[in-house]
């Protein structure tokens, strides 16, 4: 049986593309076919995989800003044809789209944000091309993304809240299949110049729905308490000006960097609105609490008072109020860790490579995403 695997772009180091390494752990022979790869600013591991990108790769400006190419990779993931047995396509609102004569098994970390969701994912954001660009496509898109959910035989999600959605997107009733954290406790640890323990930590990718700028206003004037923010995106310049001195940003950093940072804090501290939310466990995993967003994923992955603490709303106040109530409390090492183990890579592994045996015993009729007309036109005169 042969698996090949897409994902919607390899250019940063976040929750999907650590789940991404998890599918290659189940079928290390699969090749990655993918918009965009960019060794240098995602995980290191991907280096030894066949990644496979498509042709708009050739354009050094869409790898680093790959939000330019929205209006462009409907109609690309739609001309990929993809020959294999069985084709697990990891999505968040592209690589679900693909082409494949087989079976092919969606495992969606959620509906296209930016389509259902978009004031959210945009928030603040100062990105106005590829957001003009996206609410002038967005009806063709809508079309397009409903078909491509339509055109799979098998499809998996995060989360309950997850589910959720692509029931209200696309009236689809996926199975939950939970993704593992990707940091795993027993790698190297490597330290982090110029920082004592006892700071508190947030780590996310750059974007206006993590709402880190509600976490940054929080520490400011909050006594000696001290922030580290871990992660890069569109929105890190941004926050950096208006940060005040007890905030220190590290960008992205090496996963011995990250196993550092937290097996020494005090606590993780999440405003995201995420479909799972893998920062938790992680945070779970190092025996350390989290304090997060009482929203979507969190509910699955933090137990209130028992690995962690919530707070109501995205707002200064309300996570300094939080923070309060987690410094006054004892958590219990054990019961933290045994929270995370429940999230295993071994399960994920497992459910996942009997649902790829599944779908591959069952005769397919070929899986295309129709692009509409107007939409493949526009993206053909863009390509020449």
């Amino acid at each position: 049986m042969t698996v090949a695997i897409v994902h919607d772009y390899l250019t940063q180091r976040g929750g999907a593309e650590r789940v991404v390494l998890s599918m290659l752990r189940a079928f290390p022979d699969a090749p990655v076919y993918t918009s965009f790869f960019d060794p240098d600013r995602t995980f290191p591991e991907f280096a030894t995989a066949d990644i496979r990108p498509l042709r708009l790769n050739r354009l050094a400006i869409l790898r680093r800003r790959h939000r330019l190419a929205f209006p462009f990779l409907a109609q690309s993931f739609s001309s990929l044809e993809v020959d294999a047995d069985v084709v697990l396509c990891s999505s968040s609102g592209w690589a679900h789209g693909v082409g494949t004569p087989s079976a092919k098994i969606v495992y969606c970390h959620s509906p296209a944000r930016w389509l259902y969701e978009p004031e959210r994912y945009w928030g603040g954001s100062t990105q106005m091309v590829p957001r003009l660009a996206l609410a002038a496509a967005r009806p063709r898109l809508l079309r397009w993304d409903r078909r491509a959910a339509g055109a799979s035989t098998r499809y998996l999600t995060v989360s309950q809240a997850a589910r959720a959605k692509i029931h209200r997107a696309y009236g689809i009733d996926p199975e939950v299949v939970y993704p593992p954290p990707g940091l795993t406790v027993d790698g190297p640890e490597q330290e982090v110049e110029g920082l004592g323990p006892g700071y508190y930590l947030c780590v996310a990718r750059m974007l206006a729905y993590k709402n880190i700028s509600a976490v940054i206003d929080a520490f400011a004037g909050f006594g000696e308490r001290r922030l580290v923010v871990v992660g890069a995106g569109p929105e890190a310049r941004r926050l950096r000006r208006s940060a005040p001195g007890n905030v220190r940003f590290l960008g992205a950093v090496s996963d011995a960097h990250l196993r550092w940072l937290y097996a020494n804090a005090a606590a993780v501290v999440s405003a995201a609105y995420d479909d799972l939310g893998l920062t938790p466990l992680e945070a779970a995993s190092f025996a350390k609490p989290s304090i997060a967003l009482r929203a979507e994923g969190s509910l699955e992955t933090v137990l209130d008072g028992e690995t962690g603490v919530f707070f109501d709303a995205p707002s200064a106040d309300a996570i300094r109020a939080a923070v309060e109530r987690a410094s006054s409390r004892r958590f219990d090492e054990r019961a933290l860790r045994t929270h995370a183990l429940r999230f295993s890579e071994a399960e994920f592994i497992s459910r996942l490579r009997a649902v790829v045996a599944e779908a591959a015993a069952v005769p397919q009729n070929g899986h295309r995403t129709p692009v509409p007309p107007d939409f493949a036109h526009a993206a053909n005169q863009a390509r020449a």
